[in-house]
C-alpha cells in the first residue's frame, strides 16, 4: 500500500497491526482518483472508518486542504497517525477516535461541511452505514456541491435515489463497488 500520486508519491503506507482490515487496494484508489479529477487547494475531506488513513492522505497528497480521519479502533489510529507523520502531512490533518455517528455529530457541532466524505465501513455492517449516510443527510456536513463516496460490497448496490442523496455514479472492483452520491 502506498500514496499512488502527488506530493507525497511513492510513500509506503502501513495498515492496521493484527487486524481484519481491507485497505483500498492501491489499483482501485488510483482508479477512483482518475474519476475524481484534480482536488482544488480548498478541499476539505472526511474519511469515515478510516483504517490506515491511505484516502484521506491521497487526498492530502493530491493538494486537499485538509482531512479528518474517524476510526474506533485504537491500532487504526495509530496506523493513521504513524502514517501521516511518515508522509509529513500530519499539519493538514485532524485524527478523531470516535465511533462514525458520534464523530458525524462533533463535526456538526464544529460547523464543519465537507467537499468530500469517504465511507467504508466493515462490509457486513450495511445497517451502518445507511445509518451513517442517513445521518450526513440530516446534519447536512456534505458540502452542496460536495461529493459522497462509499466503498461497499458489491451485493449491495443503492438505489438511484437514498435520503436525500441521488447516485450519480457507480463502479464495480470484482468483489467491491464504489459508488458516488450526491445531494439531490
Amino acid at each position: 500500500m502506498r500514496v499512488i500520486s502527488g506530493l507525497r508519491k511513492g510513500h509506503r503506507l502501513i495498515a492496521p497491526k493484527g487486524m481484519d482490515v481491507r485497505p483500498t487496494e492501491d489499483k482501485i484508489k488510483e482508479s477512483l482518483f482518475n474519476i475524481l479529477g484534480p482536488i482544488g487547494p480548498e478541499a476539505r475531506v472526511l474519511d469515515l472508518f478510516a483504517g490506515s488513513g491511505s484516502i484521506g492522505i491521497e487526498f492530502l497528497s493530491r493538494g486537499a486542504k485538509i482531512a479528518y480521519f474517524v476510526d474506533v479502533n485504537p491500532k487504526s489510529i495509530i496506523a493513521i497517525r504513524e502514517n501521516l507523520m511518515h508522509t509529513k502531512l500530519m499539519d493538514s490533518a485532524e485524527i478523531l477516535k470516535s465511533h462514525a455517528l458520534r464523530a458525524l455529530k462533533t463535526l456538526k457541532k464544529k460547523d464543519l461541511k465537507f467537499d468530500y466524505i469517504y465511507l467504508d465501513p466493515p462490509y457486513d455492517k450495511i445497517g451502518l452505514l445507511m445509518e451513517v449516510i442517513e445521518r450526513i443527510a440530516e446534519l447536512k456536513i456534505l458540502a452542496e456541491d460536495g461529493l459522497l463516496i462509499v466503498e461497499h460490497d458489491s451485493r449491495h448496490l443503492f438505489e438511484e435515489e437514498v435520503f436525500r442523496f441521488k447516485k450519480v455514479d457507480e463502479r464495480k472492483y470484482k468483489a467491491k463497488t464504489i459508488s458516488f452520491l450526491k445531494w439531490t
